[in-house]
Parts: structure tokens; sequence; C-alpha cells
């Protein structure tokens, strides 16, 4: 991690047991809908809560391996890069997430 991790641009979001396995939880800050997954290994991701094709709410998909299915018409988001997998084209924004010592901390920068 940089040396701005205490600036303004890193906001603690919780604690990493807080949030299910192959699950989520939206966090809300600074007027963003921020979903925050965690996989099957224990990985945490965070990216928009807005599918690219028709803005579904992705932390109501399923989380499997490194990715989301939307629940409104089952496109398959990486939870690493933000962008759509297979046959359909779109990327949402990703947040860089550091856990530290169980509890996570998000970057709003860009």
């Amino acid at each position: 991690m940089d040396g701005n991790f205490m600036s303004d641009q890193w906001v603690e979001i919780g604690r990493a047991d807080q949030i299910p396995t192959r699950g989520a939880r939206l966090v809300r800050i600074a007027g963003k809908q921020i979903g925050v997954f965690k996989t099957a290994g224990g990985e945490v991701f965070a990216l928009d809560n807005q599918c690219p094709h028709k803005k579904g709410p992705l932390t109501e998909g399923i989380v499997h391996d490194t990715g989301v299915t939307c629940p409104l018409h089952n496109w398959v988001i990486d939870l690493q890069s933000g962008k759509a997998r297979g046959a359909d084209e779109g990327c949402v924004r990703t947040y860089r997430i550091d856990n530290r010592d169980g509890r996570l901390f998000l970057s709003l920068a860009e």
C-alpha cells in the first residue's frame, strides 16, 4: 500500500468477516453505491453496484470464482477488472481494497 493510506482517499468500510463468503454487501460512500464482494477463497473486491448492461444491482447477484452474475440478465462481471466476461461488453469501475488485520479500507482515488 502506498504512503497515502490515512489520507482522505481511504475510508474504513467495516470488517472482512461481515461480508459472507461468496456474497456481497452494499456500501454507500460519497454519493456512490459500491458493492463489496468476498470470494470462496476469502479475497475481497469492490466495484460500482451497477451492471453495465441494464444497471442491475450486482450485490444481489451470485458470486463465483472471481466473478459475479447480475441478477437481471445473467451478465458475468469480473471482480478484478470490472469487465463483462464472455461475449458481453461493458465495464464497471473497480476500487482498491486493503485488508488490515480484518479491517477493510476502500480507496476512493481515481
